[in-house]
């Protein structure tokens, strides 16, 4: 199993906003485990944290988000903006073992 962290760094004020933002998206995606926001160390910091059962499978799940289909665009029409509301990112994958 791999453990994905996705954190963004959010501008001012956004991070409350962008974590709400990601969490209705990803209502009933079985990936998701957590959506957090910092209480110590840097501010402003929103972590997007989901499991796959190896790289293949979250792979797929890419596959998925690039397919033209309606789930898609309502996801991209919820996600309108979110570029704005951060700064910066970053992205580790950790193995569970």
């Amino acid at each position: 199993m791999i453990i994905i962290h996705d954190t963004f760094v959010c501008k001012p004020g956004n991070a409350s906003k962008l974590a709400k933002m990601f969490k209705e998206m990803m209502a009933g995606n079985s990936e998701l485990v957590n959506i957090m926001t910092d209480m110590t160390g840097q501010y402003n910091r929103v972590i997007m944290v989901s499991k796959y059962e190896d790289l293949v499978a979250y792979q797929k799940s890419w596959d998925k988000y690039k397919e033209d289909t309606e789930e898609t665009k309502k996801m991209n029409e919820k996600m309108k903006g979110y570029h704005e509301m951060y700064l910066t990112g970053s992205r580790e994958i950790f193995q569970v073992w």
